[in-house]
């Protein structure tokens, strides 16, 4: 008779957290079909201003350049984060000696430091190497992401031991038996951490703020900004149609990598 009562309530409490959580997603969607003034006044149903506020976009941006300039960072930073890093997490977890266990726990000490601490000296160190406004002062900072390392380390303090030993047994060195035994091993965790570098990446505001000082450099979250701020009055529609856009990638990579993310993030490895 109890779990009658409770399992309705259970199912009850998980749809009303499912409404609050998509209502944004939702009324973000909505917001791109109506006019301004409507979003204003609180309208939250679906309306026919989206091809309208879209062609408002596309006529005063240059949108396929902006997620070009988007697209282009977020991927180069990825993939090389989540070489970089997982290579230094494996080397700090298989190959630990006194000293890199004390530059490990430096680098977990420079995780407390809040970034916006570290865009002027990245700024000054950027403009001595002449890459102000360039995309690869956006690049060479994310690479050494030290919640990667952390998070690749604690994923392979489960990776076993034995299977390194006989790849040493079969005559691999190191990196033989990094790319060939461990990686394809480790897709799941792979998975969760491109997950977190995309997003890190791709919504990243501060430092391209600081940087990028020229439109056609611009990445989406410098345009969704500086459409709040491009006229006295601000197209709220033209601003979600631009979220829209703007969402769409990171949809798409989760939706199509989200069993990989969960079971990485669980630590799983796969033969």
């Amino acid at each position: 008779m109890k779990s009658k009562i409770l399992t309705p309530l259970k199912y009850l409490f998980l749809i009303i957290c499912s409404i609050i959580s998509i209502f944004p997603f939702y009324w973000m969607v909505a917001g791109a079909t109506n006019t301004s003034n409507q979003i204003a006044e609180g309208k939250i149903t679906l309306g026919n201003q989206f091809l309208v506020n879209l062609k408002s976009l596309f006529e005063g941006y240059n949108i396929p350049l902006i997620m070009w300039n988007s697209i282009k960072v977020t991927l180069i930073t990825v993939v090389l984060s989540l070489l970089v890093t997982s290579l230094a997490a494996f080397g700090f977890e298989k190959f630990k000696t006194r000293k890199s266990e004390i530059i490990y726990s430096i680098f977990l000490l420079f995780m407390m430091i809040p970034f916006a601490a570290l865009v002027i000296p990245l700024f000054k160190m950027m403009a001595g190497f002449h890459l102000v406004n360039q995309h690869l002062a956006l690049i060479l900072p994310s690479v050494s992401n030290l919640f990667l390392i952390f998070f690749f380390r604690q994923s392979f303090k489960s990776f076993p031991n034995e299977i390194i030993d006989s790849g040493r047994i079969e005559g691999a060195g190191s990196y033989g038996i990094f790319f060939r035994l461990v990686f394809p091993m480790m897709k799941s965790t792979y998975a969760a951490a491109t997950i977190y570098s995309f997003m890190n990446s791709w919504n990243s505001y501060l430092l391209p703020l600081i940087i990028l000082q020229t439109e056609d450099k611009y990445t989406m979250t410098l345009l969704i900004s500086g459409l709040s701020s491009a006229s006295y009055v601000a197209n709220y529609g033209v601003q979600m149609v631009a979220i829209v856009i703007a969402t769409i990638p990171t949809l798409i990579l989760f939706v199509a990598m989200q069993k990989s993310f969960v079971a990485g993030m669980t630590g799983s490895i796969k033969a």
